[in-house]
């Protein structure tokens, strides 16, 4: 047969080894791609759960939008028609003064939504007597 010398044994060996060394650089080939594989899908699925939360959020954020742009249209006829009314009542004093002669000053009430610092009753000092008891 062949002797340890023989360059057939050590080309055998040689191609044997090269052959293992393949196998195993295929297979860990494989399993990185496998692992990116399982990557990707992980990657998949998290996205698709952040789509569908960014898809939840905008759909709530639309119908808010579409409340608040109800509510301002409701606001715009109000004040259109509160706008009107003002109109009206001006052109009736004007008219009444101009009927009567008389110049007619209108007082405005203290509206106390425009100015909340201002209470519409005067306050009132309440006081403590040296025994607890409190009197206005």
């Amino acid at each position: 047969m062949f002797a340890e010398g023989d360059p057939h044994v050590a080309g055998d060996e040689k191609k044997r080894k090269r052959m293992l060394s393949n196998r195993e650089s295929a297979k860990r080939s494989r399993m990185r791609k496998q692992q990116q594989l399982h990557d990707l899908k992980s990657q998949i699925s998290e996205l698709k759960c952040q789509n569908d939360q960014l898809l939840l959020q905008t759909n709530t954020l639309t119908q808010h939008n579409m409340l608040l742009e109800s509510n301002n249209t409701v606001l715009r006829y109000e004040l259109n028609s509160l706008k009107e009314r003002l109109q009206f009542l001006n052109s009736t004093i004007r008219m009444m003064e101009q009927i009567s002669g008389i110049s007619i000053d209108v007082l405005m009430a203290p509206d106390p939504l425009l100015m909340p610092w201002q209470l519409p009753c005067p306050s009132q000092l309440i006081m403590a007597n040296d025994d607890g008891n409190f009197q206005l």
